[in-house]
């Protein structure tokens, strides 16, 4: 049994541990920052995880096979850290297992053009069906499921209200999201078991593949767990990684290319992140459309996390009105974290938890108002 280091002192210790040399630049007018250090990513993936324990002996096979995942993550010349932080963040803010963020590296290894010769396309590796029913638009000249924004949404989504059926069991709900919630349901009930403290290893009458399926992605957040015990893995970790942003297109933008050269962005690196538009061109719709791009300056950015239905935003490093003026407050911004908040201001992680009565587990939410002096008053919408 391990999960040492990050997991062993809750999520305070994860963020002061994932400190790092460059301090997170706000991209220009957005309030956001256009950066944040890779292990930070990392270690807010660790403080999400539903299962922290890790047999060394379980699941040999699998571990083999996605040994190969911390050094696609380490890369400096890879999408796949600025993706899976884009995935966490959306699962951290739907109060959601990370264990779910590695669903995209079990289904696409985190491209989000990959397609199948049997159908299924994007980071998530949706059927067309699948896609429409969970509102992925799909028309000539774009495929929302080579989305990131859109198809994690619907991930996401779905993800949410499969974690509810099953109880909060993640093994459930991954198994679901496999093969359906009817086929669970029913293993559920053949084998005279509930859902709340259901073995799903004893679902006999559930297939290999789903079954498997949970052990691959236990397997592979088990060989993340030990990636951090090689000091080499966690220094190329520790660098600036673009924070991803969804952002909302112009209704008379035709170009990608075109697009980016207005907001800053590197045209490449849209394509790249972006191929649900064909050949970068942009298909006239009579809904918005989004971008998944690296924070730029004062393009008008959507919501990166697909749950949230909180208010508009003011500027995260602005204080927010409160009843005495003396008090300083900060408004919680999209990506943040306690970590990054407590950086800012110069304050200790422990003090910013007990001055706005959090624990080390508590989630935050965009639209939270942190207390950043000594005081009374806690956090509206605090932690849970």
């Amino acid at each position: 049994m391990r999960r040492t280091r990050l997991r062993e002192c809750g999520l305070a210790c994860c963020l002061v541990l994932a400190s790092a040399s460059v301090v997170a630049e706000p991209a220009s007018g957005t309030g956001r920052p256009a950066t944040r250090n890779g292990r930070e990513i990392y270690a807010e993936f660790r403080a999400g995880l539903a299962d922290p324990t890790c047999d060394t002996a379980s699941s040999p096979r699998w571990r083999d096979h996605f040994a190969a995942a911390p050094s696609k993550m380490a890369s400096p010349g890879s999408d796949v850290l600025p993706l899976f932080g884009y995935v966490v963040d959306a699962l951290r803010a739907a109060n959601l297992p990370t264990e779910f963020a590695l669903i995209p590296f079990v289904e696409s290894g985190y491209k989000p053009g990959a397609r199948s010769a049997s159908g299924p396309a994007g980071l998530w590796q949706m059927i067309a069906v699948t896609a429409r029913d969970h509102h992925v638009l799909i028309r000539p000249g774009y495929d929302g499921r080579l989305s990131p924004v859109d198809s994690t949404q619907a991930a996401v989504r779905y993800l949410k209200t499969l974690h509810g059926m099953f109880a909060g069991d993640w093994r459930l709900a991954v198994m679901a999201y496999n093969a359906g919630e009817y086929r669970v349901f029913d293993a559920l009930k053949r084998s005279g078991q509930l859902a709340r403290n259901a073995d799903p290893e004893k679902l006999t009458s559930m297939s290999g593949i789903s079954q498997a399926y949970v052990r691959k992605l236990h397997a592979l957040s088990c060989v993340l767990d030990q990636a951090d015990d090689r000091d080499t893995w966690l220094q190329a970790l520790d660098r600036p990684v673009p924070v991803l942003q969804a952002m909302t297109l112009p209704p008379d933008a035709t170009q990608l290319d075109a697009w980016s050269a207005t907001t800053g962005a590197d045209p490449a690196v849209v394509r790249r992140l972006n191929p649900a538009f064909s050949n970068g061109r942009i298909a006239q719709s009579n809904q918005p459309l989004q971008v998944l791009a690296p924070g730029v300056g004062d393009a008008i950015a959507s919501s990166a996390a697909p749950m949230a239905s909180a208010p508009a935003q003011p500027e995260a490093n602005a204080d927010a009105s409160q009843p005495n003026p003396s008090v300083r407050t900060h408004v919680v911004g999209r990506g943040e974290s306690l970590w990054t908040i407590a950086r800012h201001y110069k304050l200790q992680v422990a003090d910013l938890l007990s001055r706005n009565a959090l624990e080390s587990r508590s989630v935050l939410r965009p639209g939270m108002v942190l207390r950043l002096d000594a005081g009374a008053a806690t956090s509206d919408g605090g932690g849970e």
